[in-house]
């Protein structure tokens, strides 16, 4: 079954609620209206995303593919429990590979968002980018080609306040002055979110994105290398 309607009323009621009692009676319902859906999207995405990287790992289950509803709140001052927003992350094992790359998907009762990059790319990985930028490498000018073909996804604004790199072109200070380096698309397009058409519609976003992510592991293998 796809997301739907009462999809999102279950994220906010659960978020304003924000009660452990309240969940385990309703149980029932977040597995059916999130669970579920998630678990066909990422078994639907399964064969686009090993396409891409034969080493993701494409497991429909919570603490695998599919994110917990629950907060880790061990360092944040907000201690309420839940959260109002699921995601399914496409990336290698984090025991074997730590902080590479991948590909999400979250919605809320705000929309949905999409793309691929990191959760917070490390400064060795941003350092060989900006290597391969300066240089004009083969892999940076194919990565910029495929950025420029497409309309779909936009850089991530993480930047430094002030350039790095004044004396580069605007074009290349746009990549340089990034502290680290995600590809994103954003959407208030329910009608999309709710429809059986949602998960053609990402593994054909996601296939733009190859170029991207290509560049980000020609990086991580630079430094993998050193």
């Amino acid at each position: 079954m796809p997301f739907s309607n009462e999809s999102i009323n279950f994220l906010f009621e659960n978020r304003v609620m924000d009660s452990k009692v309240w969940f385990a009676e309703h149980r029932e319902d977040y597995d059916r209206l999130v669970i579920e859906p998630l678990r066909e999207l990422v078994t639907a995405l399964t064969p686009t995303m090993l396409s891409i990287d034969p080493l993701f790992i494409c497991e429909p289950k919570v603490d695998r593919s599919i994110s917990r509803i629950y907060r880790d709140t061990r360092f944040s001052h907000d201690k309420s429990i839940f959260r109002d927003v699921m995601w399914c992350v496409f990336i290698r094992d984090k025991k074997l590979y730590n902080g590479l790359p991948g590909f999400w998907f979250e919605f809320s009762p705000k929309g949905f968002r999409y793309g691929c990059g990191y959760y917070q790319a490390s400064g060795d990985v941003m350092e060989a980018m900006r290597a391969m930028i300066l240089s004009d490498e083969k892999t940076y000018k194919a990565v910029l080609k495929a950025y420029k073909k497409q309309s779909v996804f936009h850089l991530g604004d993480s930047k430094y306040k002030r350039s790095r790199y004044p004396e580069q072109s605007e074009e290349k200070r746009e990549w340089l002055d990034l502290k680290s380096i995600d590809f994103l698309a954003e959407s208030d397009d329910f009608d999309l979110l709710f429809s059986e058409k949602l998960a053609e519609k990402l593994a054909s976003d996601f296939k733009l994105l190859i170029p991207m992510y290509d560049f980000m592991m020609a990086a991580e293998a630079r430094v993998f290398k050193q």
